[in-house]
């Protein structure tokens, strides 16, 4: 394999692909990333006027990206997500389920409600947009699904339980996605991030924010940039041979 060849299994021209939670942090970092590289990009989040700012960026470095606002807990919102998509591009080949909600509570005060509401952001929407993305991506000769995890999954994850716990149920749903879906040319993998310099983070208290860089052996946090390169290795045909995994980026947070 020559230089041209190589990089070229990087390329994502004419690809489209969904980054949801795309107006910020990693999910922003992500939809410039893959814009950069040829994807036509759909940047979703809650907040219409940040979506926009995030698409016009994009469309201003040369790229194409449209934005969609949609919150992930709504399930016909997620269903417009992806028509518009459809709509625009013409098809889905990529799927990058970002979005996430941080809420946390220590077990013995975790309501109802907050549980509903953290599972139905950080599980329930990113399997629903998948299904709802399926037919698009078996039509798709580049099919793949980027669930967005953490770290935390392979931690205790003690005061963000609720965080965690739908996480590694994403996790588990991005295992059965790659072994129901393979023979339909889809895969499916999950990159789990370690502490990462994103509103999510700097929102909690400073001493948990020392804590996660603590439990680090590379003693700082990661810019929302140092996640592209991995979320770009398993959206496009460089992991071809590649599914049903998960991609740890944490700083070396899970080596003890």
């Amino acid at each position: 394999m020559n230089r041209d060849e190589l990089l070229q299994t990087f390329d994502l021209t004419g690809r489209v692909a969904i980054v949801t939670g795309g107006s910020r942090g990693i999910g922003r970092a992500v939809a410039e990333g893959f814009a950069a590289v040829g994807a036509r990009v759909v940047v979703a989040s809650r907040k219409a006027d940040a979506c926009e700012e995030a698409a016009a960026a994009v469309r201003a470095a040369g790229g194409t990206a449209v934005a969609v606002a949609t919150h992930m807990g709504d399930l016909d919102a997620v269903r417009s997500l992806v028509a518009r998509t459809v709509d625009e591009f013409g098809g889905v080949d990529v799927v990058v389920n970002n979005a996430a909600n941080p809420l946390a509570m220590p077990i013995g005060s975790i309501t109802p409600e907050a549980l509903a509401k953290s599972h139905d952001v950080n599980l329930r929407g990113p399997l629903f947009l998948v299904q709802e993305a399926l037919p698009h991506l078996r039509a798709s000769d580049h099919a793949a699904i980027v669930n967005v995890l953490t770290a935390g999954i392979f931690t205790r994850g003690e005061y963000v339980s609720l965080y965690v716990s739908a996480k590694s149920a994403l996790q588990a749903m991005t295992r059965a996605m790659a072994a129901e879906l393979a023979g339909d040319g889809i895969r499916a993998n999950g990159l789990a991030p370690g502490t990462v310099r994103t509103d999510m983070v700097l929102n909690t208290d400073e001493a948990f924010q020392q804590l996660a860089v603590d439990s680090q052996v590379i003693k700082r946090m990661a810019e929302p940039e140092e996640m592209v390169p991995a979320a770009l290795f398993l959206a496009s045909d460089a992991s071809s041979f590649m599914t049903g995994q998960t991609l740890v980026v944490d700083g070396g947070m899970t080596t003890h």
